[in-house]
């Protein structure tokens, strides 16, 4: 059995807009969206989200990890996921790998409110426990190396599109509920009031 664990931390400062940063963590749909492809996402039910990982190439195996996510915030406004399922998608004869598969993804997202800015401090943490083919026959320092180089590179692909959506996606949220508020208020300004005849 071979188990690999990365980590990842994250700062991000995010400009202040008309809307704090805090309402829009409370939005975890868009942040699920914002740290990987949209069309690899699937919601399961309230809070909890399929992640399907771009097939990975290790040790000359094609395989395909998905994971159930929860997401949750937190009363202090942290944003927290966790898995809570997981399995290998592949070709038939990789099936024997779900019987000892294990993925636990952890991660948050914390604001610390500063005056022209908010920053985010993010820390994910990922481990992959599996059986490998007893015909692989590698060094297991060469196997732990690689592992823990693929998930560091997992964790690292999420982060680098975490920073560079999750500010543009914010600030479309904010315009788009500006909007849908302003549209609100005028619709109750310019409905008709009615006029009772005794």
């Amino acid at each position: 059995m071979h188990q690999f664990r990365a980590s990842q931390n994250l700062n991000l400062r995010v400009p202040h807009e008309a809307l704090p940063i805090e309402h829009y963590l409370r939005q975890p749909q868009r942040l699920v969206e914002a740290i990987t492809d949209p069309n690899y996402i699937e919601q399961l039910e309230a809070g909890i989200y399929r992640l399907s990982l771009r097939p990975i190439q290790f040790l000359g195996l094609s395989v395909e990890p998905t994971a159930d996510l929860e997401v949750w915030v937190l009363a202090d406004g942290t944003l927290c996921l966790r898995s809570v399922n997981c399995e290998v998608r592949g070709p038939a004869y990789l099936n024997y790998l779900n019987q000892s598969f294990t993925m636990v993804l952890t991660g948050s997202l914390r604001p610390q409110r500063h005056l022209p800015y908010t920053e985010l401090q993010g820390q994910a943490d990922l481990m992959v426990q599996l059986e490998l083919p007893s015909a692989l026959i590698m060094p297991t320092a060469i196997i732990d190396r690689a592992g823990g180089k693929l998930l560091g590179g997992i964790l690292a692909s999420i982060k680098n599109r975490l920073e560079r959506q999750l500010v543009n996606d914010y600030r479309s949220w904010v315009v788009q509920s500006a909007s849908a508020a302003a549209c609100l208020d005028s619709g109750k300004a310019t409905k008709p009031h009615q006029t009772v005849i005794p």
